[in-house]
């Protein structure tokens, strides 16, 4: 089988995630895999090298003229090598995929409906138009497919929650303790946020938190910033983009996640594969990573935050029980084998047309 990936920015994120594990899961099952996007990021670093790789110099995030180009590549990629699946991520790709691919080939995964939805809904009229260009429309959480079938857009409408690579069990050098030069003592507790700093990631809102529970043996970690940020309370501290940063919820006692909006979060995901009780806001698909493993919070409301977390810290057989359900939430809904199998049905069906 011939399957072609394509989505607009090969930065990493979380969709990108997804295409990455997909395209190496597809890779092992024998499969011709293509990924195409733009022409710099870091994906292409970690791609399976048996992967080819597609790099549209023209391809940018916003819209503009320069796409008449890239609908103009993306008919030769296409006409190159004829793929019998093309998988289209992320909705700039979703709408020109639409446009020139074969839709009798096309699957489209929305990562996050609320991004068009509710940040740039002036693009919501060209979802609608082409909900029929395609053979399924994918979306990542129960919440995103309800809001799609609000907006009218119902048919060939699936969800497949995302999943990622089980590793917990590989050698992280695990004796190590990666926040052993930032604790105050053995006791120091590790509150551990994974996000780019942008503002619907809430940043404010993680410094409001620390700030309200300063003088206590806790440290707020956040990850994924690309600049210092200043006047942040003490007991904050920034630790920049890392490779692999998953690896520190090994040694984290409490994941958060603050946000305006969201699909189906990578980060909080891989919080439940290492076993990390989760505290996030009630908002996207984030309710359909908390079962028993932790709570929702509004942003607003900072006691509810600081109320949980100190009850979490403080009673250790619930903190342990909100552990053991975060794996276990993990492996039943949310490792890799369980979204690429879906996927593969998905595939499949496609191929055989």
């Amino acid at each position: 089988m011939k399957i072609l990936h394509v989505i607009t920015l090969a930065e990493l994120g979380g969709a990108q995630s997804v295409v990455i594990n997909l395209a190496e899961r597809s890779v092992q099952d024998g499969d011709e895999v293509f990924v195409a996007s733009s022409e710099n990021g870091e994906m292409w670093d970690v791609l399976n090298e048996k992967v080819y790789q597609i790099k549209i110099k023209s391809l940018k995030h916003s819209l503009g003229l320069a796409d008449f180009i890239v609908l103009k590549e993306l008919y030769s990629i296409y006409k190159k090598f004829i793929p019998d699946v093309i998988h289209l991520h992320s909705s700039k790709i979703g709408i020109l995929g639409r446009l020139i691919f074969p839709a009798s080939k096309i699957i489209y995964t929305i990562h996050g409906f609320d991004s068009v939805r509710l940040r740039y809904r002036k693009f919501l009229p060209l979802e609608k138009l082409l909900k029929s260009r395609c053979r399924a429309i994918v979306g990542v959480s129960r919440y995103d497919v309800e809001n799609l079938k609000k907006e009218g857009i119902t048919e060939n409408v699936q969800v497949i929650q995302n999943g990622i690579k089980d590793f917990a069990q590989q050698d992280f050098n695990s004796e190590e303790d990666l926040f052993s030069d930032l604790r105050q003592n053995e006791n120091t507790k590790i509150v551990l946020s994974i996000s780019r700093l942008a503002p619907p990631k809430r940043f404010d809102v993680f410094c409001s938190l620390a700030k309200n529970m300063a003088g206590q043996n806790i440290l707020f970690v956040w990850i994924g910033n690309k600049t210092e940020e200043k006047n942040i309370p003490g007991n904050v501290i920034l630790l920049g983009e890392k490779k692999d940063a998953f690896r520190y919820y090994r040694n984290a006692d409490i994941a958060v996640l603050f946000s305006n909006y969201e699909g189906l979060p990578m980060s909080l995901i891989e919080a439940l594969c290492l076993s990390k009780p989760v505290i996030a806001s009630d908002v996207g698909g984030i309710s359909e990573l908390i079962d028993g493993n932790g709570a929702l919070v509004d942003n607003n409301d900072l006691h509810k935050m600081q109320k949980t977390i100190t009850f979490m810290l403080n009673n250790q057989n619930i903190y342990n029980k909100f552990a053991v359900q975060s794996r276990k939430l993990y492996e039943d809904r949310f490792h890799l084998e369980v979204m690429y199998n879906k996927y593969r049905e998905l595939y499949s069906v496609i191929a055989k047309k």
